[in-house]
């Protein structure tokens, strides 16, 4: 990593604020990583050259003067096309909002910008953010920088994409369904899912341009190349949302565990369920080895108590009643039809999501009530265990495939599996609200990286990022390494 582009965010904010390099400076660094490998990438999507060298001016001018304009004074950042950034492009992937142009930044993209980081891009995503692949109409497909015949994963794929590239400091991204964890999961970088509704999401699409209410299991949160970053961009974003309610930080558990042997660690590597590539199980299992040999409680039995194949199910349900909402009738008729002849015992994630499109309030009270006794079990499994390690999807990055979704198929250990599987791990973790950091493992024969989930309680997102740092400090995993050419 000798290009000051694969600093971490933390490193290079504090350069700029000490005067080791100038803001001008660095953003012309990126911009010209920018034009000689996003090109075989297109990761990066939409720019504003003039206003970010503008911004990057004035803030050079502020230093000299001795004014700092917070803790990101000068850093250069891209931001997901799913949340507002003045100026910019929204599109969420969807030719709809090819031309629409915010005028009110999205809430956590306001807090980043006073906090002095410098926004210069917007990164791709899949049609409504709604894939595990990032491809649309407007912007046509994101390349794995590992290998461009393989997705970067979906829906922040763009923004995992230009991490991994080092065409930025450190991005903003969403999850529903993995949208955070996946891609980073895909281009071995470091990403976190914060816990449900302690960074605003206002001023992200879907829903609409203009929703203000806070949609289920949806959050937004940072992806990075080091972790330190993430508790610094989660700190600089994290408090209720101005307008629905009184700004307030959220009680985070902190960590005061400082070492492995300080730990309790549940290790869940594989399910009957959802099977998971050998390769990505076994380096799982390595970690709980590595901490067991550096002093960690570790249990690779336990689990919470719950039902894997009706847990999912339930998700695909609540997942649907999230993002059918703008469906048009026709789409809704069949899923009716579906939904009519599902038998009680079918938890497909098929049957499931036509379920949910078409559900009714009574219906979807009854499944939120499901979840939150879901959440009473997972709440009882962290009394017990401090952090969860797992996977993040059952496979490396895919293949690229543009196919209808309802034909596609992904191949775990020589069977073929259903394409929305991939979102089995990511689902449970994410219905039940609770935070999950990405850490990125090592690569597979095939030399495409591949990571793992640190889960826990609700409100533990400092516990996760902390225990992500300490995975890298003591040796027990090797963290980002850039795709070659890319270093």
């Amino acid at each position: 990593m000798d290009d000051i582009a694969q600093q971490s965010a933390t490193t290079l904010a504090a350069m700029l604020r000490a005067g080791k390099i100038g803001c001008v400076e660095l953003l012309e660094h990126f911009l010209a990583r920018l034009e000689r490998l996003n090109p075989a990438l297109n990761a990066v999507i939409a720019t504003d050259f003039d206003r970010a060298m503008a911004n990057a001016d004035a803030a050079d001018e502020a230093r000299a003067n001795g004014n700092f304009l917070g803790p990101l004074h000068g850093l250069p950042i891209t931001i997901k096309d799913a949340l507002a950034v003045p100026g910019m492009p929204c599109t969420s992937g969807a030719p709809e909002f090819a031309d629409y142009r915010p005028k009110e930044p999205a809430v956590a993209v306001a807090r980043l910008a006073e906090a002095g980081a410098i926004i210069f891009g917007k990164t791709n995503v899949p049609l409504y953010c709604g894939d595990l692949q990032s491809y649309n109409e407007i912007y046509g497909t994101t390349n794995n920088p590992w290998n461009l015949a393989h997705t970067p994963g979906g829906s922040s794929g763009g923004a995992a994409a230009a991490v991994a590239a080092g065409l930025t400091a450190f991005e903003y991204g969403s999850d529903i369904g993995g949208s955070i964890r996946t891609p980073a999961h895909f281009c071995g970088v470091f990403g976190h899912k914060p816990s449900w509704d302690i960074v605003p999401t206002r001023g992200h699409i879907p829903g609409p341009p203009g929703t203000v209410g806070v949609s289920d299991i949806n959050v937004v949160g940072p992806l990075a190349r080091h972790p330190q970053d993430l508790r610094l961009a989660l700190e600089l974003t994290m408090g209720s949302d101005p307008v629905l309610g009184p700004v307030r930080r959220p009680a985070l558990l902190d960590s005061h565990k400082k070492k492995p042997a300080d730990f309790r660690i549940a290790v869940w590597a594989d399910d009957q369920n959802c099977p998971v590539a050998r390769e990505i199980s076994d380096a799982i299992s390595a970690v709980a080895d590595r901490l067991a040999r550096a002093g960690a409680r570790v249990n690779d039995a336990a689990r919470p108590d719950i039902d894997t194949a009706e847990a999912f199910g339930l998700y695909a349900q609540l997942l649907m009643g999230v993002i059918a909402t703008g469906f048009p009738e026709t789409i809704l008729a069949a899923f009716r039809e579906v939904a009519a002849r599902a038998a009680t015992d079918d938890f497909s994630f098929t049957t499931r999501s036509a379920i949910g499109a078409v559900q009714s309030h009574r219906q979807w009270l009854s499944a939120n009530e499901r979840r939150q006794k879901l959440r009473a079990k997972w709440a009882a499994f962290f009394s017990d265990y401090d952090l969860l390690l797992c996977p993040v999807t059952p496979t490396a990055a895919i293949p690229h495939d543009h196919r209808p979704v309802g034909e596609r198929d992904i191949t775990v250990n020589g069977d073929k599996l259903p394409y929305m599987q991939q979102t089995f791990w990511a689902g449970l973790v994410g219905m039940a609200y609770l935070p999950s950091t990405v850490v990125p493992l090592g690569r597979t024969a095939e030399g495409l990286p591949f990571g793992m989930q640190i889960v826990g309680p609700f409100c533990g997102d400092l516990r996760t990022i902390d225990f992500a740092e300490l995975l890298c400090r003591e040796a027990i995993i090797e963290g980002y390494r850039p795709p070659p050419g890319y270093g």
